[in-house]
């Protein structure tokens, strides 16, 4: 069948505790090797190890107020720079009331606020920073990108837990499609490595309890729970026809959109994954696609036991013709609300080079899963013309993407 109403992505862009930007990702990502540290201010949290993004400063983010703020809304503002210079497109020429924004977040600024309640409860009122609120709200991130870039069009956060991200992608193309705008760029983004919130995580028995960098091994046999990141990916989403006239390249295409809720459980999803199957098959009816036609699937693959079951069970139940499977979490960790859309860039980049990155770590897969064909060891080449994004996230969210080439 023929896809229909796609929309096509013309910039992308990636902050990641592999490096600042999309090559730089994307040559770790098919290394297969992970940057997990240990972190002295995570001590007695539960975890022993984390990933963090690389410190930078003006050399990468310049400007009025940028190097005081949350994490999160730094990452988001290098990341969607980054995928608006790729697309070609001039914030300083564009119609702004023409451009759309939508941004997707789990906690946000939860660092500012973890540091400002610190303050109170140590000093009082007086301590507590006037700019509190505009850097750890999780809207903020949307203003200052809007501000930045001269944004007038519709702004969205999305809040999503870990679906966060991908559901920003799937809200950003319905903009386009209603025709409310004639771009719209979407991101996810995270900054979730902060004492309190590790050991949330940590009390629930949903982190790693290895003290190992190399504990995130997603679909693995040996698998007991993910790494905590941190990130930020986004893509700039056009009409195909409006990026042709202009003579802008292609990076691929959302095709499918697929988001349902499990009402099930807070925090674990359903043991039979029947929403998140509902999601796929959202996105495949969606795109206008068979399950046959999808070549490769980015993997939510936290690394925990359960998530990797139910999610391993669904790909092997709708796609029994063995499509490639991948899932990035491996060498970059849990990225919370920002791995959806790191997610669906890598994918993309999959689709565009005809190579499918490793699952680091994981040296043999789980029996149970026998028959999911999970890519190990080295990068494989493959040429897909479709690839399935998935994200799952508390909640009970269940997001999928269908992409192409």
């Amino acid at each position: 069948m023929t896809a229909a109403l796609p929309v096509a992505v013309t910039g992308t862009g990636l902050v990641t505790p592999a490096g600042i930007g999309v090559e730089e990702t994307w040559r770790s990502v098919l290394k297969a090797t992970s940057p997990a540290v240990r972190d002295q201010a995570l001590e007695g949290t539960g975890a022993t190890y984390c990933l963090r993004v690389p410190e930078f400063g003006s050399e990468v983010l310049s400007g009025r107020g940028t190097a005081n703020t949350d994490p999160f809304i730094r990452f988001a503002l290098v990341a969607v720079g980054e995928a608006i210079r790729q697309s070609g497109l001039d914030p300083e020429t564009w119609d702004g009331s023409r451009v759309g924004l939508v941004i997707g977040t789990g906690i946000g600024g939860v660092g500012t606020l973890a540091q400002s309640q610190d303050r109170f409860a140590a000093r009082g009122a007086e301590a507590v920073s006037p700019y509190l609120h505009p850097r750890a709200l999780p809207n903020m991130a949307a203003g200052a990108v809007a501000l930045r870039y001269g944004i007038n069009g519709p702004s969205h956060t999305v809040v999503s837990a870990c679906a966060s991200g991908a559901v920003a992608i799937g809200v950003a193309r319905d903009l386009l499609r209603a025709g409310s705008c004639d771009v719209v760029i979407a991101c996810g983004t995270e900054a979730g490595v902060v004492p309190v919130t590790v050991s949330g995580f940590a009390r629930m028995g949903a982190l790693s309890k290895r003290d190992d960098p190399t504990a995130s091994r997603p679909f693995a046999a040996d698998r007991d729970g993910f790494v905590i990141s941190e990130g930020a990916g986004a893509v700039v989403m056009e009409r195909p026809q409006t990026a042709a006239r202009r003579g802008a390249g292609e990076l691929g295409r959302v095709l499918g959109y697929g988001y349902t809720t499990d009402a099930h459980h807070l925090v674990a999803p359903r043991a039979d994954g029947l929403h998140a199957e509902a999601a796929v098959r959202q996105a495949l009816r969606d795109a206008r696609l068979e399950a046959e036609e999808i070549g490769h699937v980015s993997a939510h693959g936290t690394s925990t036991p359960m998530n990797d079951r139910i999610e391993g069970e669904l790909i092997k139940r709708l796609f029994p013709h063995g499509p490639s499977v991948t899932a990035a979490k491996g060498v970059l960790g849990h990225t919370l609300g920002a791995a959806g859309a790191i997610g669906a860039v890598l994918a993309l980049r999959t689709l565009r080079e005809g190579v499918v990155p490793p699952v680091a770590h994981t040296t043999r897969t789980d029996p149970e899963l026998a028959g999911l064909d999970v890519v190990l060891g080295e990068p494989r080449e493959e040429r897909s013309a479709y690839a399935l994004s998935n994200s799952f996230g508390f909640g009970g969210h269940n997001c999928a993407l269908i992409l192409g080439r």
